[in-house]
């Protein structure tokens, strides 16, 4: 079982919440809401965590495959459902984009492999409807 802990901290919306390791992430309404952009809204919160789910998936599988990822980024778009409460996540982009000797094949799967079988944000998105595409892109050690 995980426990989070959560606190407000700042104003009427600006929260800490703190896991069982004693991480730490700051949340906050927007400003338009009421809030003082104290931290991250937690729905953008659930994108950043599809991102850490399937990057630590990525790189794991790769480094199996003994490919040398010298530096990894990610861009996450993401559209929310208009008009409806709640407005769910519906179309997610991912942008995968490794550098280093990667075999373009090899990191394809990887994505495959992370958010159709392992990373556990991206299934609990799926569930939710939300339609994700990805792309990987190669780019020379630098």
């Amino acid at each position: 079982m995980s426990t989070i802990k959560l606190a407000r901290v700042s104003g009427e919306y600006g929260f800490e919440a703190k896991d069982e390791y004693g991480h730490t992430v700051r949340m906050d309404s927007s400003p338009e809401s009421g809030g003082q952009n104290f931290g991250v809204r937690p729905m953008q919160m659930l994108l950043m965590g599809l991102g850490g789910c399937s990057a630590i998936d990525v790189i794991a599988i790769l480094k199996k495959q003994r490919q040398d990822v010298v530096k990894y980024e990610m861009v996450i778009n993401g559209d929310r459902e208009a008009g409806k409460e709640p407005s769910l996540w519906k179309d997610i982009t991912l942008e995968f984009h490794l550098y280093g000797e990667i075999d373009e094949d090899k990191a394809k799967k990887a994505v495959e492999l992370s958010l159709g079988k392992y990373c556990s944000v991206a299934a609990t998105l799926y569930k939710a409807d939300a339609d994700i595409k990805w792309e990987v892109i190669i780019h020379p050690a630098s």
